[in-house]
């Protein structure tokens, strides 16, 4: 039988290699980013959501199909799958809103929240402790992501609340995404992920009585965010399996600095010194949890 999450002790946690999970997450939400902004003039988020998605269950099932593991797609827990996709589905409409409106530092900075509210509810939900080395991180995490934002500097905007907003949507998806992984196989939760969130799709799509058909230009783009998007949440749904939510959503700060550097290299989007120092901060609060996290107790 595979062991899950809820089967290992507290002492194997493995939050290196848990880490190690999260840098492909971090390369697959900033490829995802990109690609969101270049199709966002073609098409609306639920449009986005919905092709992306289709991309991901052709994804999933083939390898569900090379691999021979249908065995692992089951319909237990239909609630939690539920939960989670709507929550997913919510937070990831507002996300593409967000990226399409406003610079991605402030995107991804804002969005950092959402680490910072799995660090308060996995306790509440998951029955994981905050120690000191948690809380000195995610205070840290906090200031840096007050520097990147400067709230009160910038003007309140429609593509600011999305992004806030999301982050919450993002932090109930990594708490269930928790629970599921000691429930179920990994596959079981992308599969119900791609099915679910393409119904939903269409379903937000066709509201307005059309669905917009992507371009030849804009499919490599829809495919990068299938692509990307289902290689982020299998990245992630790893990671929380080797270790507690609390360990690796603060390692998900260190796309911070990276969408800064995008923006900067390719849109144009300055980086100033309050972006730096407030990267400095969350990097340095993840080093610590990290370090933390794997002394032998």
């Amino acid at each position: 039988m595979t062991t899950t999450a809820s089967d290992m002790p507290h002492q194997d946690s493995k939050p290196l290699i848990a880490a190690i999970w999260m840098i492909g997450a971090v390369a697959s939400f900033t490829s995802m980013a990109v690609a969101g902004r270049a199709v966002s003039l073609e098409l609306d988020t639920f449009e986005i959501m919905a092709w992306r998605s289709i991309v991901g269950v052709l994804i999933v099932v083939s390898v569900l199909t090379l691999r021979r593991r249908w065995h692992v797609v089951d319909f237990r827990h239909p609630l939690l799958h539920l939960g989670r996709n709507l929550a997913h589905f919510t937070a990831q409409n507002l996300w593409f809103f967000a990226i399409a409106s406003i610079p991605l530092a402030q995107v991804f900075a804002l969005e950092f929240s959402s680490p910072l509210w799995a660090l308060l509810l996995s306790p509440l939900f998951l029955d994981e402790r905050l120690t000191r080395a948690r809380v000195l991180s995610a205070f840290l995490g906090f200031i840096g992501i007050l520097l990147v934002a400067q709230p009160g500097v910038t003007p309140l905007s429609p593509g600011l609340v999305a992004a806030a907003v999301a982050a919450i949507g993002f932090a109930l998806t990594y708490i269930v995404t928790k629970r599921l992984t000691g429930m179920t196989h990994i596959l079981c939760i992308m599969f119900w992920m791609t099915v679910m969130q393409t119904v939903f799709g269409f379903v937000g799509a066709g509201i307005d009585g059309s669905v917009a058909f992507p371009s030849a230009a804009a499919w490599p783009w829809v495919a990068l965010i299938g692509a990307a998007g289902l290689c982020a949440h299998f990245c992630i749904a790893n990671a929380l399996s080797v270790a507690p939510a609390t360990v690796v959503m603060p390692f998900d700060f260190l796309r911070l600095p990276v969408a800064a550097l995008i923006g900067l290299l390719f849109y144009d989007e300055p980086v100033g010194l309050a972006i730096i120092l407030g990267a400095a901060l969350i990097l340095t609060g993840n080093w610590i949890n990290i370090r933390a996290e794997a002394r032998p107790r």
